[in-house]
């Protein structure tokens, strides 16, 4: 056992620990967005709908991803998927990060900046997502629409995020959200970036 881990049987990361990293995690989150929103070269799927959305009702995208949230929130009782506390900061932290980021960020200038842009906020939200879930204190709203409807249909985990995401993306872009080949380079790479670093942040347990 090394000295990292706690001989109690608890797990090696206390609370404190975890805390801080799912509040960074998410705060990195929300950066992410506003540098793919800022790259004009398409959003990640679920932001196309927020950007859509927020352009219709006037509304800022991290109000809108709050309100948003919310009611993915209630589609998970009827799943009966249970909310923890990362599931609670997740709302308030991303919509607020996003907003702030947004407030300071500016657009790209050109191709080759829209493209920087595309790049660091992929790879930021990938160490954000490793980060925010390593820490185990509950799933996003989104991931946990995705986990319930993946649980009471018996369909698979990827086919289900596809049909989600394929619908949010449709949605989003008939109302106006950016959807572009950002948005196709994201969806290919996350996947792999993730799978790299997801054991990396994975929080260490105790046996």
């Amino acid at each position: 056992m090394t000295a990292s881990r706690e001989r109690s049987g608890r797990p090696a990361w206390s609370m404190p620990h975890r805390l801080v990293r799912l509040a960074v995690g998410q705060l990195l989150f929300a950066v992410s967005i506003a540098l793919l929103v800022r790259a004009g070269l398409g959003n990640m799927p679920w932001d196309v709908l927020h950007q859509g959305v927020a352009l219709r009702a006037g509304w800022s995208l991290g109000l809108t991803i709050l309100v948003a949230s919310a009611a993915l929130l209630l589609l998970w009782v009827p799943l009966r998927v249970r909310p923890g506390l990362g599931t609670l900061s997740n709302v308030v932290l991303i919509a607020a990060g996003v907003d702030a980021a947004l407030a300071v960020l500016p657009r790209a200038s050109g191709l080759g900046a829209g493209l920087a842009l595309l790049v660091a906020g992929t790879l930021l939200n990938a160490v954000a997502t490793a980060l925010y879930v390593g820490a185990d204190l509950g799933p996003g709203p989104r991931d946990g629409l995705m986990t319930g409807l993946v649980a009471r249909t018996g369909g698979s985990v990827r086919l289900v995020r596809a049909m989600i995401e394929v619908t949010v993306v449709a949605v989003g872009f008939a109302l106006g959200g950016t959807l572009g080949l950002g948005t196709l380079a994201f969806a290919l790479s996350i996947g792999p970036l993730l799978g790299w670093l997801m054991p990396r942040f994975a929080m260490p347990r105790t046996a």
